[in-house]
């Protein structure tokens, strides 16, 4: 066959609910997101990230330089945000596939929520690393798919080199087993117990396989896992510390789920309340109509259930109870809303087209729709208010590197200290988007400098210049010199001196906590 034959046979064998689930996906996540592909705005972590080399072994990531190297490791942001997209889609069509639906408007809702979850502009924020963790997501997703069609093992091998690529998208397949797991009880086939305790050998396959390659690679490489977001727990950590975890793990579970912001806010609260309410009504139908609230193991199910959901969602608390857990690592709560879109397209389907039915389909409907915009302009005001940062934080260092310049005595080469963030007392905080964006960590705040390197690196690929930056020692014994502490904070007339052959730059407030 010529390969335009061959390209014909396989769009032909690709079902139109497949082809609806990706492109909704991939154009839905241009339509969001371009904003963040086409800007060339770092955070913080992205301005050491120009060029990076995604060896990430010593955090456990002994995947992540391997599907990172599809867009080289340059931060190219619409090179790695059309490889995250696609990936996306392909997730997409993998989770369609997963919760079983053939209906177009739900196919659509379900592709969208996945792209529109705040969770993602936040991973754009550090879109020096997107591509790989939306490879890590894909990964994840395929796991509970091949076990779901009884390949655990190949399951567990997909689930290791997520874990392998971002540790914190085990929740997403932990969530989706259980919810495999609920289905398949109540279907009440004869091999469901062990068809359940697949998804448990899937999942046992691949952190056995994922620790064993982690501990090989740091052998080869001779290195040992470092504290960062205390992934060295996975070795150092107890049982018995673990244990401890517990309370504080469903403490934030219930918070999270159910605080103010981008989650529970304004209409977003509203239409998620409707779209609850009919995910309820659905549920309670299907449960009744199937007959399950007469069987004794329902209940013992569900309350185990009740017990596992909030476990599987922050698992990553009792992994590494000192983590800091921030939103890119929270995915997994958009399944919570879909499984509420799912409830309802499965009780509509079973039902007799009576006006109740219709007005259900309607309200679940709208309801998605409004939390999708809401998500949509959410992620939006994040990226303007990232725009925005970067536009402060130029304008700052531009007049910072013009004083040091005219620093009697200065020369090219001249040792320069940098020191502190930069102060409110100077410069108040001017963010209006934080009761938006308060939790969309990259995205939120007022500038990108949070250290020296921060100043170091903003300057040199932004403003095209190089300091000599003194080295972390001898920046510590200036912070306590007396001359720095009696020093105006800049733009003060004393903020930037030459001491002692060291140009002194003072930019945090005047006067410490």
């Amino acid at each position: 066959m010529t390969v335009n034959e061959t390209f014909k046979k396989i769009w032909a064998k690709i079902s139109a609910s497949d082809k609806i689930a990706f492109f909704s996906a991939f154009i839905c996540g241009l339509l969001i997101h371009m904003p963040a592909m086409l800007m060339d705005v770092p955070n913080h972590d992205g301005l050491s990230s120009m060029y990076f080399s995604q060896n990430m072994i010593t955090s456990g990531r002994w995947f992540l330089a391997v599907v990172c190297g599809m867009s080289s490791f340059y931060t190219v942001p619409w090179i790695i945000g059309l490889i995250g997209l696609f990936e996306l889609a392909l997730t997409a069509v993998l989770l369609k596939r997963i919760f079983e639906i053939e209906n177009g408007v739900t196919i659509f809702i379900i592709s969208a929520l996945l792209v529109a979850f705040p969770s993602l502009a936040s991973t754009f924020a550090y879109v020096f690393t997107l591509d790989g963790y939306m490879a890590g997501l894909f990964l994840a997703v395929l796991a509970v798919y091949l076990a779901k069609k009884d390949h655990y093992i190949l399951g567990g091998i997909a689930l290791a080199f997520s874990l392998g690529t971002y540790q914190a998208y085990l929740p997403f397949a932990m969530l989706l087993s259980i919810y495999l797991v609920w289905e398949k009880m109540a279907s009440g086939e004869k091999n469901a117990i062990k068809k359940c305790l697949e998804y448990v050998y899937m999942g046992m396959i691949g952190a056995v396989l994922y620790l064993v390659l982690l501990k090989i690679l740091l052998a080869i490489e001779g290195k040992v896992l470092d504290t960062y977001q205390g992934i060295d727990n996975l070795e150092n950590t107890g049982l018995s510390s673990r244990i401890s975890s517990l309370p504080h793990l469903y403490k934030d579970f219930v918070s999270f789920t159910f605080s103010k912001g981008f989650l529970t806010g304004n209409a977003c609260a509203i239409a998620g309340g409707i779209l609850a309410v009919c995910a309820a009504v659905s549920a309670l139908y299907l449960i009744v109509k199937n007959g399950l609230y007469k069987k004794a193991w329902f209940y013992f199910v569900a309350l185990i259930t009740a017990v596992l959901v909030p476990f599987s969602a922050n698992v990553v608390l009792m992994i590494t109870p000192t983590v800091k857990y921030h939103l890119i690592m929270r995915y997994q709560w958009v399944l919570f809303v879909m499984v509420c879109v799912v409830l309802c397209d499965k009780c509509v389907g079973k039902l007799d087209k009576a006006k109740y039915i219709t007005c259900l389909s309607w309200l679940a409907s709208l309801a998605s729709f409004a939390v999708i915009i809401s998500y949509a302009v959410t992620v939006n005001i994040g990226y303007t208010n990232l725009q925005r940062m970067y536009e402060k934080t130029y304008g700052y260092t531009l007049r910072l590197l013009d004083r040091i310049e005219q620093t009697p005595g200065y020369y090219q080469g001249v040792p320069v200290a940098i020191m502190g963030v930069i102060g409110d007392d100077e410069f108040p905080p001017t963010e209006v988007t934080e009761p938006a964006t308060s939790e969309m960590i990259g995205l939120t705040g007022n500038w990108l400098i949070y250290s020296a390197d921060n100043y170091d690196a903003f300057i040199r690929y932004y403003l095209g210049a190089t300091l000599n930056m003194v080295p972390e020692e001898k920046e510590t014994e200036i912070y306590y010199s007396d001359e720095y502490i009696a020093m105006d904070s800049f733009p003060g007339e004393t903020s930037v001196q030459m001491i002692d052959g060291i140009i002194y730059v003072k930019t945090e407030d005047a006067v410490r906590d």
